[in-house]
């Protein structure tokens, strides 16, 4: 854009003498280290960018997410992020699984506690170290769901869960997801109990931005 003499000169016309007797070397230098700066910066914005993960098919989903390493799904999992310790030690962890509810008549609300209790029984009985710390209604971006929450122990470190039972609400659906989360306390100070799990940390921002469908 043309500049008004008042404002000028510019700074490209202030270093343009300097530029012109630098040497091919110094140019180069330069150049180098501007490059270098600018592929500092795209890298710099690429890791603070969210992650976004969508699932299609019968029951779609979607849900951004940061901070946290997407890894290899195990079998029952939909999709898997954790995030480690630099000893490789768990610090968070959230998955998605598939949920199919039992055929029922009346409220989806009224099912899913019910569905809850023998959720909980199955979960008592594959992991020694479960403790139930609580449970109920809850919601994720406006849809009703049900929380179970429980403390566990991952490689001997004693960890904060939350499973979240979330079905789309439509009358006579069965099908939808189960949020398991993971949350160690001793890394994450601010989250003081199971029932505190994803209010803050990584954990949140896939919660906040769940949507089904």
């Amino acid at each position: 854009m043309p500049i008004k003499p008042e404002y000028g000169p510019t700074l490209g016309r202030l270093l343009s003498p300097r530029w012109r007797a630098a040497s091919p070397l110094a140019r180069g230098l330069v150049r180098t280290l501007v490059v270098g700066v600018i592929a500092i910066a795209i890298g710099v914005f690429l890791t603070l960018e969210n992650a976004h993960y969508s699932h299609g098919g019968r029951v779609p989903f979607s849900f951004s997410y940061r901070g946290l390493d997407r890894v290899p799904a195990a079998p029952g999992e939909w999709v898997r992020l954790e995030r480690h310790a630099p000893d490789g030690r768990l610090l968070d962890y959230f998955a998605v699984r598939p949920l199919t509810l039992p055929r029922y008549t009346g409220s989806l609300t009224g099912v899913q506690a019910l569905y809850a209790q023998s959720y909980i029984r199955m979960l008592h009985s594959r992991d020694v170290d479960f403790v139930l710390r609580g449970e109920g209604k809850t919601r994720v971006n406006a849809v009703p769901a049900y929380n179970i929450e429980y403390t566990t122990r991952v490689a001997g470190h004693t960890m904060f869960g939350r499973d979240v039972l979330l079905v789309a609400q439509r009358p006579g659906q069965r099908e939808g997801v189960n949020i398991v989360m993971l949350t160690s306390p001793t890394a994450n100070a601010q989250v003081t109990s199971p029932l505190e799990v994803a209010s803050e940390g990584v954990l949140l921002k896939p919660v906040k931005t769940f949507t089904l469908g």
